[in-house]
């Protein structure tokens, strides 16, 4: 009656009653799986946090490191890194290529493509199980029951070989895009250089006409206040001299942004110095080492080389997913005692049948993924050849310019410097002479944008052309004193 008066406490009364006849077999299966819980447990990884940066770059270049083992061409490689007296064009390619945050951050990219190739040539994990029944109602001979069994799939040892020839190419690739990336940030760092040298040499000319000119201004200014010229004569005057300060305002915007970029390719500061030195990096190459990069041009470019490791690894996934069409396997072993006290040993077999789907999604959408990166590659290849063509006809064109812009260029600055000179002496008018000093400014900036431009297309050939050291002319030395 009081069992029945009270239902929960019968009801723990029995749980507690059915725990002590299994006893035993908890204490066994807590047995086992601890020690197989000790056992997985003890390879396993440990955690530590990793705080984030300020995002701070550096504040000087004494700040940084340029190790020539890391440097991925010779040029580079067997260059002396030093500091101390200013950056010349080879060592600012050095520094871009330790310290530049984009190829930090395609390394990282390469440690997970080396932690994804770990990952796929590594066993699947047996799975261990274990029940346990009680009797619920007492009896001779009846005792507590109990499985245990382990089993394995075997379907994932039929495709690993593929899966990991999948993730060694994938490596590969990503490896390969890596060093294709090292090659362009030296070619933005030679650009760099060479934009800002050319600005700044920009910047001292517009200042030295500046000066120039505020000698006419001030001139002028004299005249129209004491009455001698009108503002619609001296337009011309004061329009030189705005047109001079409104250059000026233009060249300091592009010279911030070149060194600004400069400075995040570097990994420093915006405020930190930044002493460049020696000669700008212009290569030439030769038609005739043109017409060889091209030859074997799927062998030398790094981007072209890399499409060629991820094909071959989309080639491996291909395999794997036919491969993975058939049935999936899975077999185990197990022990068991029922509620009899019979012991038995037996074995488990699971297998898919592959009636429905047969993997056939998966197998069309890696075969169309394999027919894009053919595509993708073939697409790179053209493009390139079509490229290198281009820039080896604009650079003969600019090469005409720039021999027409330094006679022209010559020829004014001495009608600019006769025309001072007479200016000076009082036979020659203003007006004229400073229609003389324009065309004569006009012509120098001309001439250094067609270089620029020239040296632009050149450092892009030479990286087209997947070889970097291609074409340098021995004559640019490795470091020279700022003139």
């Amino acid at each position: 009656m009081e069992a029945m008066n009270h239902p929960g406490r019968h009801f723990r009364e029995v749980i507690l009653w059915q725990l002590r006849r299994c006893r035993g077999a908890v204490l066994r299966a807590a047995t086992t799986l601890g020690m197989a819980g000790v056992l997985s447990l003890s390879g396993c990884a440990s955690y530590a946090p990793l705080p984030l940066g300020n995002g701070r770059g550096a504040d000087s270049v004494a700040q940084l490191t340029a190790p020539t083992k890391d440097m991925p061409i010779p040029v580079l490689a067997s260059h002396r890194f030093d500091p101390s007296d200013g950056l010349d064009a080879t060592e600012v390619a050095m520094l871009a290529v330790a310290n530049s945050p984009d190829l930090k951050v395609r390394r990282d990219a390469l440690g997970i493509a080396r932690a994804q190739a770990f990952a796929a040539g590594l066993l699947p994990d047996p799975q261990l199980s274990i029940t346990g029944d009680v009797p619920r109602s007492s009896g001779n001979g009846l005792t507590s029951a109990y499985s245990l069994g382990i089993s394995q799939d075997l379907s994932t040892l039929l495709t690993r070989s593929s899966r990991k020839a999948a993730a060694r190419n994938q490596v590969d690739r990503v490896n390969l895009d890596l060093l294709w990336a090292e090659w362009q940030t030296v070619a933005q760092a030679r650009l760099l250089f060479d934009r800002v040298l050319t600005l700044r040499t920009e910047l001292a000319r517009l200042e030295a006409e500046q000066a120039a000119l505020a000698k006419v201004d001030k001139y002028i200014r004299a005249a129209l206040k004491a009455g001698n010229l009108t503002y619609d004569t001296a337009s011309a005057g004061l329009n030189a001299a705005a047109d001079v300060r409104k250059r000026l305002a233009a060249n300091a915007i592009a010279l911030h942004l070149a060194q600004g970029s400069l400075h995040a390719l570097l990994g420093l500061t915006a405020t930190a110095p930044l002493d460049l030195t020696g000669a700008a990096y212009r290569p030439q190459p030769t038609p005739a080492q043109v017409q060889a990069a091209l030859t074997d041009l799927p062998k030398r470019r790094p981007d072209l080389l890399a499409l060629q490791a991820g094909y071959r690894s989309q080639e491996a996934k291909v395999r794997a997913a036919i491969l993975a069409q058939f049935p999936a396997l899975n077999i185990g072993f197990n022990t068991a005692r029922d509620t009899g006290g019979v012991i038995t040993n037996g074995f488990s077999l699971g297998i898919t049948l592959p009636l429905f789907d047969r993997n056939r999604g998966n197998i069309a959408i890696e075969r169309a993924t394999r027919q894009q990166l053919r595509d993708i590659y073939q697409a790179r290849v053209l493009t390139t050849r079509g490229d290198m063509q281009r820039i080896v006809s604009d650079l003969a064109t600019l090469d005409r310019q720039r021999s027409g812009l330094t006679a022209h260029a010559s020829q004014l600055d001495a009608a600019r410097r006769a025309a001072e000179r007479a200016w000076q002496a009082g036979t020659l008018d203003w007006p004229t002479y400073l229609a003389i000093r324009s065309n004569a400014l006009s012509a120098d900036l001309d001439l250094l944008a067609v270089k620029q431009e020239q040296a632009t297309q050149s450092i892009a050939l030479q990286a087209l052309l997947g070889n970097t050291d291609l074409g340098t002319p021995p004559s640019v030395p490795a470091k020279a004193s700022t003139p």
